[in-house]
């Protein structure tokens, strides 16, 4: 126990590490190297600079008054496309790229959807991916809907570096609160409105009362909260910012625990500013005194990309075949991967370092056939690094005097103690280094030298059939192209044949691609024979072979036939490792295709803590669902582990049909270098866009409460489920960043990895029963399967989550847990719970492993003992014609009225029965 404890501490520390593209630091309470790139399809327009500045300068006010005086914007750099026309202002980028945007103006993911939002897929307290505007959203022109550019600035920060979630949630925007009223999710709840149902048909629009459903007993589907517009409360940002009392986020004192906020169910009930001040920004500063500067803008516009590769022939590249594999995957970078209007120079370094080709603009195959002649013949000499950086320096600086953005393509397999020698001139000089690390024993000290200089680190091993060079020169395509100009990789596969000589299968060219198509296959002992048949079952001719390379490869002209191609690969030698890759670029520059990003949660990490895959499928930036997507991690050695991953919002997934599939990784096999590569697949209909608004969107305000009075804002354009349109089937081969894994001892461990917490449990009632709903946990995290289900109930959702081995626990014998992944279902009838005056049944579970390790309690679901109170409001009349309040007022008055009446007749006639006015009568 004390040894899991050790690991859910490790666990919790190494998680908050996480992987960043991002290049902004912290310095001094300011935030610099914030890039806001503005996307190639943006028409030009300058007033959308000066918007930029104006709204990243309002924020750095508001930001800085939220954080309790303790951070600010400090310098920006907007990132202006080549699209746009030259200016003397504007200065050529160093790191700074697409790639590494915090915050992307680009055309909305479907018309009229200006929405902001944060691409943020990973854990609490995880940094996210970037935030997206849309031009209008900039320009003001979607104020009325969002509220100001500069507070919403704020809120996605939020979301962008500290990793917190939204306090709402437009899946649950009501809840049934302790109260036994209905309530708005949100915090605080010291945040005044009302509930309506908002029609409108033409220019007519209404605004109903909400009605209480009965299934749910809550609030009809298309009721929605309309705050006032005048208010007082201070909190909360991750709400409401939009709200002009708002200044501040949601704290311990004054957060909503019982609403079903994203920032409860994601953050475990913690206020926003609980994580905020858990943050590595928060601990490494203290309040500043005075007000901080104005940020400070840098214009910086696209140019011609240039590239240097810098290529290892000493003598180690002998071994294991490398430096034909080498020349093989640079042959293929040169002719196909790389974009025309690149400037390409090459060097080769051993123990000294050699020119072998100046900078030359490729414009036609003429240029990509001079470099490919100019690759190493034999392998000979030591190893000098930072000779190959400088003579790729000297290569660059003989056209361009500055190195500012140009890339160093530096490839080696050896160790070179020197190498940390030039890191400051390498930091300094402006260019991007991209570091392939070929075998086991490439240099180290070079991946400081990617990272800060926003380079990417591959790492490719000996094993051949994995493909993994080529894989990694076919990833190195420009930062700052457009999609449409970047080269696609449809497929990647290798196989070592030995008793069956024949190696099959067919690769699918969808409709989004097919332009510049490029079929390549390797052999290492004798080439082999080659069949390639189009969808027609046309057979295509093999137009070049490069025996000396052992290579052959066709380009097929114009854009290739859409379906599916079948190639045969027979070997003639006994023993022989064949490859194919085939990759293309989209087939028309107005329709985006289908792209897959690779990734890990981080770049290095300590045992035992674990790792996340991710892998995002896109068009666009619209998610991509129903594919199958499988991850391959290799180690130092070759080993390989494959890993099955999925968008079903349980385990390390954050949310459900975002387009993001991911899977905890916890295999290690030995310290070191690992690589990721990731192959996803769909067959016909069985993938579809999902059009539905992006997580972690800013909240849409619907309309405000003014002097008692509703004044609505124009609908949010809706998108109907059933008008998605399924996918054709496609394939698709991604490279993700090589990663670090240390301390991985060498003897024998106990079981240290718990089930994943449950975070999709949903309860429904049926009748007397409740039934559940969850998807299964593993015995690993989210592999394996769990030994059993631990459920418990309580009138108290906060007994329950923190008090949850005292509460009364469901019997749970008949429920035998499936493997990871599966749907799990279970009815039970509740017994009765202890506490008095219940609104509600919470439920919640527990899962146990083999080795009686416990998941962390899952969500909690919940289950209304009652029909909650709706809205008493009377505020606002019904627009519909009925009876006004006057009239009302005078009906009642005049019922008094009768009514006094009416007693006064009565009290007379009975005085006049007790005391009759008539003679006495004697007997």
């Amino acid at each position: 126990m004390v040894l899991f404890r050790s690991f859910v501490c490790l666990l919790v520390l190494y998680l908050l590490q996480g992987s960043d593209t991002s290049l902004v630091r912290l310095n001094n309470n300011g935030y610099e190297g914030i890039i806001i790139a503005i996307n190639p399809g943006v028409p030009e327009n300058e007033a959308l600079i000066e918007k930029i500045k104006d709204m990243v300068t309002a924020a750095s006010t508001y930001l800085f008054e939220a954080t309790e005086r303790r951070f600010f914007f400090k310098n920006v750099s907007i990132l202006i496309p080549d699209t746009w026309k030259e200016n003397p202002q504007y200065r050529r980028p160093k790191h700074e790229s697409y790639t590494h945007a915090d915050v992307l103006v680009a055309p909305p993911t479907l018309p009229d959807r200006d929405e902001p939002y944060t691409k943020h897929f990973k854990l609490c307290e995880e940094k996210g991916e970037y935030i997206h505007f849309t031009p209008d959203f900039v320009l003001g022109k979607k104020q009325k809907e969002y509220g100001p550019a500069d507070r919403l600035l704020v809120h996605e920060w939020a979301h962008l570096r500290w990793g917190v979630f939204d306090e709402y949630n437009d899946d649950e925007p009501f809840y049934s609160a302790s109260s036994k009223r209905i309530e708005a999710t949100r915090c605080s709840t010291g945040i005044t409105g009302v509930n309506r149902v908002y029609k409108c048909q033409g220019n007519s629009c209404v605004f109903n009362k909400c009605k209480i459903d009965p299934k749910t007993k809550l609030y009809e589907k298309n009721c929605q909260f309309f705050p006032d517009k005048d208010q007082t409360e201070k909190t909360s940002i991750m709400f409401m910012q939009g709200i002009t009392s708002v200044v501040k986020f949601c704290n311990k004192q004054n957060h909503n625990e019982e609403a079903p906020s994203l920032q409860n169910k994601k953050c475990e009930f913690r206020s926003t500013w609980e994580v905020i001040s858990n943050s590595e920004d928060f601990k490494n500063t203290t309040p500043m005194v005075e007000s901080p500067p104005s940020p400070v803008f840098s214009l910086l516009r696209i140019r011609d990309r240039i590239v240097c590769l810098v290529l290892d022939k000493s003598g180690s590249m002998a071994g294991y075949n490398r430096l034909n594999r080498m020349n093989q995957a640079a042959k293929y970078f040169l002719l196909q991967a790389v974009e025309n209007g690149t400037w390409v120079g090459m060097v080769h370094f051993d123990s000294t370092a050699n020119i072998k080709s100046k900078l030359i603009q490729i414009i036609s195959t003429n240029e990509r056939n001079m470099l490919v002649n100019s690759l190493p013949i034999a392998p000979s000499g030591g190893t000098s690094i930072c000779a190959g950086i400088k003579a790729a320096f000297q290569t660059i600086r003989e056209i361009y005097s500055q190195l500012d953005g140009s890339e160093v393509v530096l490839l080696t397999d050896g160790e070179d103690n020197s190498a940390k020698s030039c890191l400051y001139e390498v930091k300094e000089s402006g260019a991007i280094i991209h570091f392939i690390a070929l075998g086991p024993s490439a240099d180290h000290a070079v991946i400081e030298m990617s990272d800060v200089t926003g380079g990417k680190h591959l790492f490719v091993s000996d094993e051949v059939q994995n493909n993994g060079l080529i894989d990694a020169f076919g990833t190195l395509a420009s930062g700052n192209a457009d999609i449409s100009q970047k080269s696609i990789e449809i497929e990647s596969k290798g196989l070592t044949l030995n008793n069956n000589h024949w190696m099959n299968g067919t690769v699918i060219i969808d409709s989004t691609v097919g332009k510049d198509t490029f079929f390549l296959i390797t052999w290492v002992t004798q080439q082999p024979i080659i069949s390639l048949l189009d969808p027609n079952g046309t057979p295509m001719n093999i137009s070049t072979v490069d025996a000396a390379s052992k290579m052959a490869y066709f380009s097929i002209p114009g854009t290739a036939k859409v379906g599916v191609w079948t190639y045969s690969l027979q070997a003639k030698a006994n023993s022989e490792t064949l490859t194919i890759t085939v990759n293309s670029r989209a087939a028309n520059s107005s329709v985006a295709p289908i792209t897959v990003n690779a990734k890990m949660n981080k770049d290095t990490n300590s045992f035992p803590s674990p790792m996340i895959v991710y892998a995002e499928i896109l068009q666009g930036h619209i998610p991509i669902l129903g594919a199958n997507v499988t991850a391959f991690i290799e180690s130092s050695s070759g080993k390989t582990e494959v890993l099955e991953l999925f968008d079903n919002g349980a385990g390390a997934d954050t949310f459900k049909d975002d387009g993001v599939y991911s899977r905890y990784f916890t295999a290690y096999s030995e310290n070191g270098r690992y690589s990721l590569k990731v192959r996803a697949h769909a067959g016909t209909n069985t993938a579809a866009r999902n059009l539905r608004h992006p997580p972690n969107r800013a909240a849409y305000i619907p309309g405000w409460v003014v002097d008692e009075k509703i004044e609505g804002n124009p609908p949010r354009p809706e998108i109907n489920k059933d008008t998605q349109t399924n996918l054709e089937s496609f394939t698709r081969t991604a490279i993700g960043s090589a990663f670090v894994v240390s301390n991985i001892s060498t003897f024998p461990l106990p079981d240290l990895y718990p089930p994943s917490q449950i975070t999709d449990l949903e309860a429904t009632p049926d009748g007397d029963m409740i039934n559940l709903t969850w998807t299964a946990p593993g015995d690993n995290f989210d592999v394996g399967k769990v030994k059993q289900y631990i459920i418990r109930i309580s009138g108290s959702i906060l007994d329950l989550r923190d008090k949850f081995d005292d509460a009364l626990q469901v019997n749970t014998t008949d429920l035998l847990p499936n493997e990871a992944n599966s749907k799990e279902t279970f009815t039970f009838k509740p017994g009765n719970i202890s506490e008095k005056n219940a609104t509600h049944i919470f439920i919640a579970i527990q899962s146990v492993d083999n080795s009686s390790l416990t998941s962390k309690v899952s969500n909690i679901a919940q289950v209304a003992l009652f029909i909650p109170q709706g809205d008493t409001d009377e505020i606002h009349p019904n627009p519909n014609p009925g009876i006004s309040i006057s009239s009302l007022v005078l009906l009642v008055v005049g019922c008094v009225v009768l009514v006094t009446i009416i007693l006064s007749v009565t009290i007379y006639i009975l005085k006049k029965k007790k005391n009759p006015n008539r003679p006495s009568t004697a007997f």
